[in-house]
């Protein structure tokens, strides 16, 4: 084992000695090149080797990756070297990349996109767009990365240039990884294996049977992780590639710890971490800290493994890498529920649940997008080659209708007036089939529409709480909380399900507007008696708060409407007036007769709505959401569901409101009509 050790030692020296000499080359050549006696920084050759030494520093010294850019893209510019200034911003962009601005490492690959498409240099250009569809992957955009990775396949194919076919192909692959299509991901790595036989580069094979290890790994198939991993580390070994040798020494420790062989994890870990710290890739640098947090908490090690999972926890969140904080939170987690410490625990649990079920809600998004994506593509890629078939046949027919022509002038006129009249026809039902289509995907868009918010609402406002709840009762279930612990859970455990019930009742009920259209039965109410009956319902929550609600509607004040779909109005409008309502306010519930029908009102003592806001509330896709004066939770749906109601019952519905002084919500209902108590009574 000492031995082991000491060649492993020798080996990394070697390796770090032979990374350096390319950086050590360029050095030379740009000192020898400075040294000149003519040397100006406006020289195209000096400005090529500065961007060539950033690209050598990407993965070593980001910030030398930066300064050498920024240089080349100075010098660049003034001397107006469009190839030097397209590569300097590339760099740029890469940097931005490795620090976690997406934003502005895509701004810099547009930019030079545009550059190398005027340039028409279309290595370069595709070279970009499979930066642009990797940052794209790495913001989360899996949908936008596939479309541009595709396009990227067509051009590669029409440059015949199969290294960046390999790429894209795995790039691809890379993202049905990140979605656990695991299957679809194998067949995208086995179509790169062939590209890559065919470019008899044994670097580009090692890169994808490194991925490959992983994708075995993470599939189970622990002989074939081990075997792809084995030969790629050989390559890099004797090839000295420090950076992909980190990441092939960290997915043999990955595979080991799908064993549950602690120790040799740790082992090949620990390689990787050495030579990380040569390194200068914080991405990288996440993956392989928690897999030392799984393996040190799978040996029991608790106090190392919370070292690294914190660790790396503060990395993921410095550059929003969301995978990278749900692992660590689920690590810290178990972590801090070994310990006893409860509250750490449920608030790791928290942040675990909230990133997964993000994470979970739009990856299924982004699966169906996906799959939506490629299947357009293919079908647009179908069209076009039947477009370009029938092109050559009609070709075809032109040719043979020439030589007709020659022999009987007459026949062949017949031929082309009835021809015409039948493709003005085709074009006709063409067109009508065309607007049936553009009919039907508007529909279709909006159903998708309803169905998304639908599931985002349950999955923000209910998921959460029930979480949360069946988190406390499982820590309660096992004994590691006791009684007096969990009851103190009580009080926020009952205002979640508060809230989830009377969420559910708007859900329910905007659901079925959405879905079916929203069906209104009128008859004569008593609108007293239901403002009475909600303020009974909600005087609970008004107490907690020491809230005063007064109604001020006399007697038998009739109106014809639904009284099912003014209940909820009510309801709605008087628990926003709670929520908005600072503790020891004044809501009060008043009735003005007109001639034909009753205005209501509904004034609070609140905290106000600002005018940006008031023009927005009921619109019908506003999802206004905002916490109330002790933080209670909404759903976004309550006023535009009022609005619908209000209008299906003949009535209006509006705002006034005063900042920091109170809000006052008005609504108007026909009054009862004379002829109608008689078929409402008893014969009835």
């Amino acid at each position: 084992m000492f031995v082991f050790f000491v060649m492993t030692a020798i080996l990394s020296w070697t390796e770090l000695s032979a990374q350096q000499h390319n950086i050590d080359s360029l050095r030379s050549k740009i000192n020898s090149l400075k040294s000149s006696s003519t040397f100006t920084v406006k020289d195209t050759v000096y400005i090529n080797l500065l961007n060539k030494l950033g690209d050598e520093f990407r993965y070593y010294k980001t910030d030398s990756l930066y300064y050498l850019s920024l240089k080349a893209k100075t010098y660049s510019n003034e001397i107006n070297y469009s190839n030097g200034y397209c590569r300097a911003i590339i760099g740029i962009g890469n940097f931005y990349s490795d620090k976690g601005n997406s934003e502005l490492a895509i701004k810099n690959f547009r930019e030079a996109q545009v550059l190398a498409n005027k340039l028409s240099n279309f290595n370069l250009e595709l070279q970009i767009q499979n930066n642009l569809g990797s940052e794209y992957s790495y913001a989360g955009d899996y949908a936008l990365a596939l479309e541009i990775f595709l396009k990227g396949i067509e051009k590669a194919e029409d440059l015949k240039d199969l290294k960046m076919l390999s790429i894209m192909n795995e790039n691809i692959a890379d993202l049905y990884v990140k979605q656990k299509d695991y299957n679809n991901a194998l067949d995208f790595y086995k179509k790169v294996k062939k590209i890559n036989e065919s470019l008899r580069n044994e670097v580009s094979s090692a890169e994808t049977l490194s991925n490959m290890a992983s994708l075995y790994a993470d599939m189970g198939e622990l002989d074939y992780a081990m075997f792809n991993i084995n030969t790629s580390i050989s390559v890099f070994e004797r090839l000295q590639i420090i950076d992909w040798l980190a990441y092939a020494y960290e997915i043999k420790g990955k595979t080991y710890l799908k064993q549950k062989k602690y120790k040799w994890a740790l082992h090949w870990y620990s390689q990787s971490e050495m030579l990380h710290e040569k390194l200068d890739d914080t991405r990288g640098e996440i993956s392989l800290l928690n897999g030392m947090a799984q393996a040190y908490l799978g040996s029991m090690q608790d106090s190392l493994s919370e070292s690294y999972a914190l660790k790396a926890y503060e990395y993921s969140t410095a550059i929003n890498f969301k995978e990278g904080i749900e692992q660590c939170a689920e690590t810290l987690y178990i972590l801090s529920k070994n310990k006893g410490d409860f509250t750490t625990a449920l608030k790791y649990h928290e942040i675990y649940q909230g990133v997964s079920d993000m994470l979970s809600r739009s990856e299924n998004k982004k699966s169906l997008t996906m799959l939506k994506t490629q299947v357009d593509y293919e079908r647009q890629k179908a069209e076009w080659n039947l477009s370009n078939e029938r092109s050559l046949a009609k070709q075809r027919n032109y040719i043979y209708i020439a030589v007709v022509i020659l022999l009987i002038f007459l026949a062949v006129t017949i031929l082309i007036k009835r021809s015409e009249k039948i493709q003005r026809g085709l074009n006709t039902e063409l067109n009508i089939k065309q607007n049936h289509l553009e009919i039907r995907e508007s529909e279709l868009s909006e159903i998708n529409a309803t169905k998304d918010k639908l599931f985002s609402i349950i999955g923000h406002d209910l998921r959460g709480p029930i979480g949360a709840f069946q988190g406390l009762l499982k820590l309660f279930r096992d004994g590691e909380m006791n009684q007096e612990e969990f009851l103190e859970f009580i009080p926020k455990l009952r205002n979640d399900i508060d809230n989830i019930s009377f969420t559910l009742n708007n859900l329910l009920s905007w659901g079925q507007s959405q879905m079916n259209g929203l069906i209104t039965k009128p008859s004569v109410i008593s609108v007293d008696t239901l403002v009475n009956e909600n303020i009974k319902l909600l005087s609970e929550i008004a107490e907690n708060k020491s809230i005063q609600m007064i109604s001020r509607l006399p007697p038998n004040t009739m109106a014809w409407s639904d009284g099912d779909q003014i209940d909820i109005v009510i309801r709605n409008l008087i628990s926003n007036a709670l929520k908005f309502t600072p503790e020891s306010g004044i809501i009060t519930i008043e009735a003005i007769e007109k001639t034909d029908y009753w205005e209501i009102s509904i004034r609070d003592t609140g905290i106000g709505i600002d005018d940006e806001t008031k023009k927005i509330i009921f619109e019908e896709n506003s999802t206004v959401t905002t916490y109330g004066t002790n933080n209670e939770k909404g759903t976004g749906l309550g006023l535009s569901l009022c609005k619908e109601m209000i209008e299906k019952n003949n009535g209006t519905i509006w705002v006034e409101s005063i900042l920091n002084k109170g809000t006052s919500f008005y609504f108007t209902l026909t009054k009862s009509k004379k002829a109608v108590p008689k078929t409402y009574s008893k014969a009835s």
